[in-house]
């Protein structure tokens, strides 16, 4: 069994501003760079085998902070991005609400409410079997993966059993920037915790 701890990536301006970043590659602003300290210092006495991230710059940047307080290296590994968001990315919900409101709609009910990008459900196929493949080549050992919102969503949807349009009407809430679930990779399943 391979254990995996997966981070979302510190904050950026977006994020305050509630703006859709989907592929966009927004930087951390500075509240994010010191979210990603304290992050590599509660992880400091864990024995991790490796760093990985999706390859968009908030991702990356904070596992790069984390990986220095654990001396290792991070490998960026595209597969671990956020959903593409479409014509969405660098909108602001409130605007999409009155701009696209048959869009806003579609996403409220659990769909693609964008044109363009992918779907939650692409997105999760995509991120949870970048996971398991990731675990097959560290089998007993703990990784740090530090991703996005959605992505870590669709793996813990996939791990309790449920598809990404059940896991948003779900007790499966988002996660603040920089928080960690832990998750495990067994028989090449994605599974929570046990007890």
């Amino acid at each position: 069994m391979t254990t995996i701890l997966l981070a979302r990536h510190g904050e950026t301006d977006w994020n305050t501003e509630r703006r859709w970043q989907g592929h966009d590659d927004q930087p951390l602003n500075e509240a994010g760079r010191q979210q990603a300290r304290e992050l590599g210092a509660s992880l400091a006495g864990r024995s991790i085998a490796a760093v990985y991230a999706s390859d968009l710059s908030r991702a990356h940047e904070t596992a790069a902070i984390v990986a220095a307080e654990l001396g290792l290296p991070v490998v960026a590994d595209e597969r671990l991005r956020e959903v593409d968001v479409g014509d969405w990315s660098g909108r602001r919900m409130l605007d999409i609400e009155t701009e696209d409101p048959a869009g806003h709609e579609r996403w409220r009910s659990g769909g693609k409410g964008w044109n363009g990008g992918e779907s939650y459900e692409e997105m999760g196929e995509r991120v949870v079997a970048a996971i398991v493949d990731l675990a097959s080549r560290h089998p007993g050992e703990t990784l740090l993966i530090v991703t996005h919102g959605g992505s870590i969503r669709a793996c813990r949807a996939t791990a309790a059993g449920l598809d990404y349009h059940a896991s948003r009407v779900s007790a499966i809430g988002s996660m603040a920037n920089c928080e960690v679930v832990e998750l495990h990779v067994d028989a090449d399943r994605l599974r929570a915790p046990i007890g």
